[in-house]
């Protein structure tokens, strides 16, 4: 029976990584020199701005917190719990601590000396890694808080520090910028600002890299009147670089980075400075890579070229939005995150399609997004839907106005395409004339849809009243909103006709409470969650708020708060329609996820009793919010 303090704590070590790569002779040398700590509740093990402590530590029992700032003034960064290391500063850079170390409860901790360990990382290249993995991890984590105090990883996540021990190798940038040492600063300048990059690398006469001027060097040397910009470069630059080969890994790259306090790695063909550069990786590129961080993927796709490219960007999105399913993050943030990479991705595409164009646009105009898009709820990547409004022109001019435009938006619902987007089957789209137009006849199709409603108007509306402004003249979309409302006051049998259309939505039960399947066609029995659940919510909330001449509100979780801030006797039912659609799109979401597709079709067969049970729920508002409109616009007298 194993009673000594070594082994009790070397079976403890072999359940976690890196210790479960070592043999039992090297756990057991390392156990015995260990050092048992007990922290009480609220004591640091180390502080901010401290020196580096001669051992790295294991929390074995109880939990600790790693924090940034000082005193009161401190953020939260990562949670350490049994078996989770910290404190790794001492086996990468030596340096003061970025960071403090402090009990969140009862804690007991192993610390282990670096000079004990030092030697087995020589050895095994898995220890290596994953100390790597770990350190880069805590170095770069950077959470904020949601409104139910959950964490949300902006940058590097756990999950994402655990691939790091992989291989994985780094995508750098090739074909870099270059100057020489004969340049001046004004033009190395000149030619940083016309290519839209961060940084140029000065190379002798073999290519070999030999100092770099970064943005930073520009605003500290020039800007600040240090030296003249008719100084040569060589007066400026850093140098000697820090150079690597294309070979290194994600996780080298991070900690040479933070090891050398620098921006960015030239990448060279053998990985010294006497060899030819072929790259250059910034930090920036390292936290693209990771493909979960907002920001950064939003700023990156300002900067792309190709579709290619922005193709990249919107798969990154994917993984983003799988990851936020997986922490549980609130709906309202998902939406609005994801909502925003949409935009600027579609942004990007309409930029590249302008300088496609044999001229500049003859006038002023305005891409909008409808439906989903419009609403900024689109998740997956479902169909297209956006439209074109130009300025009016005289009626001479009109055919090759509109001829410019339908060109214009041909490139860009094709550039949509093509980085997932997929065609309306409608051809409700910017490309088709009937959905291309000035601003007067836009005007007049809203009048004609709101004031002698039709079938098909009513149809089309309930697309084009969600709208959203995304690049041109924002003016335009303000003037057809003001359309909507007009038109909306001077004929309740529209608003009617849409309540009308919402009551005829299928219903998701039967009389026996069973779920109401697709009888034929490709999706025979399966379960329409759109149409038979969401549209339903949607429609509603669009109907209530156009009731009360509310612009500006098209997204279907704000509308129900809107609507509960108008209406408090009604709050209870509009907030448990806000519920319900949230469980609704996080469930659609996660299907089409799983079956890469839209997620509309669910197989009834493959969900637990769990899942049938949550859905079922969501339909309890659904009947009380038909009702309510029923008999607001006493619906029976159109019926």
């Amino acid at each position: 029976m194993k009673n000594t303090i070594a082994e009790r704590i070397q079976d403890f070590l072999k359940q976690f990584p890196p210790f479960d790569s070592l043999t039992k002779e090297e756990l057991l040398l390392i156990s015995g020199k260990i050092k048992v700590l007990y922290a009480e509740k609220g004591e640091y093990i180390f502080q901010q701005g401290g020196p580096c402590h001669d051992e790295f530590y294991i929390v074995r029992e109880g939990a600790v917190g790693l924090y940034r700032g000082f005193d009161t003034d401190q953020s939260l960064i990562d949670i350490c719990d049994a078996g989770d290391l910290f404190g790794l500063r001492i086996m990468i850079i030596k340096k003061k601590y970025r960071m403090s170390a402090k009990a969140d409860e009862e804690s007991i901790i192993y610390a282990i000396p670096a000079q004990v360990f030092e030697p087995l990382i020589e050895k095994n290249k898995e220890v290596n890694k994953f100390l790597l993995g770990t350190f880069a991890a805590h170095a770069r984590n950077n959470f904020t808080e949601t409104e139910k105090g959950q964490r949300i990883d902006n940058t590097i996540s756990i999950e994402a520090a655990k691939d790091l021990s992989s291989l994985r190798r780094v995508s750098y940038r090739k074909k870099p910028v270059t100057c020489s040492l004969d340049d001046t600063i004004q033009h190395i300048a000149i030619k940083m600002t016309d290519k839209k990059i961060s940084c140029i690398v000065i190379v002798n006469n073999d290519k070999h890299p030999v100092g770099i001027i970064t943005d930073r060097d520009l605003r500290a040397k020039i800007a600040t009147g240090l030296y003249a910009v008719t100084s040569l470069v060589g007066q400026i630059m850093v140098f000697p670089v820090v150079t690597y080969s294309k070979d290194m890994t994600v996780a080298e790259a991070q900690i040479a980075l933070i090891k050398h306090d620098i921006s960015h790695l030239c990448i060279t063909k053998n990985g010294t400075q006497n060899s030819k550069l072929i790259g250059i990786l910034s930090e920036h590129d390292l936290l693209v890579s990771f493909g979960n961080n907002p920001s950064v993927l939003i700023k990156e796709t300002k900067r792309i070229r190709s579709l290619h490219r922005l193709r990249y960007i919107r798969k990154q999105v994917e993984k983003l939005l799988k990851l936020y399913l997986e922490q549980d993050i609130p709906t309202k943030h998902i939406i609005h995150l994801i909502s925003e990479i949409n935009e600027a991705l579609i942004i990007r595409i309409i930029e590249l399609s302008l300088k496609e164009m044999p001229a500049a646009p003859p006038v002023n105009f305005c891409f909008m997004v409808l439906g989903s898009q419009g609403r900024r709820e689109q998740l997956l990547l479902t169909d297209q839907d956006n439209a074109i409004v130009f300025e009016d022109v005289e009626e001479e001019d009109y055919k090759a106005t509109q001829s410019y435009f339908l060109e214009l938006a041909d490139k860009i619902t094709k550039g949509l395409h093509v980085i997932g987007f997929e065609y309306c089957p409608a051809e409700m789209m910017a490309s088709n004339p009937r959905w291309c137009m000035s601003l007067s006849k836009w005007e007049t199709q809203f009048r004609d849809w709101v004031i002698t409603p039709t079938e098909e108007g009513t149809l089309l509306s309930s697309i084009f009243f969600d709208f959203q402004y995304v690049y041109g003249t924002a003016a335009m979309t303000d003037r057809l909103s003001e359309i909507v409302f007009e038109g909306v006051n001077k004929s309740n049998r529209f608003l009617a006709l849409l309540g009308v259309s919402t009551l005829q939505k299928p219903s998701p039960l039967g009389f026996f409470k069973q779920f109401l399947i697709e009888q034929n066609g490709e999706h025979k029995d399966t379960f329409d969650i759109k149409t038979r659940a969401m549209m339903v919510l949607i429609d509603a909330a669009r109907i209530l708020i156009l009731y009360y001449n509310i612009s500006g509100v098209n997204n279907t979780l704000l509308r129900y708060d809107k609507l509960a801030e108008i209406e408090p006797r009604n709050a209870a039912l509009f907030e448990s329609c806000s519920k319900a659609f949230r469980i609704l799109i996080k469930f659609r979401t996660r299907q089409g996820l799983l079956h890469h597709d839209s997620g509309k079709f669910i197989k009834l067969n493959e969900l637990s009793k769990n899942d049938k049970l949550k859905l079922k729920r969501c339909f309890r508002p659904i009947r009380d919010i038909q009702e309510l409109l029923r008999v607001r616009f006493q619906l029976k007298n159109f019926m």
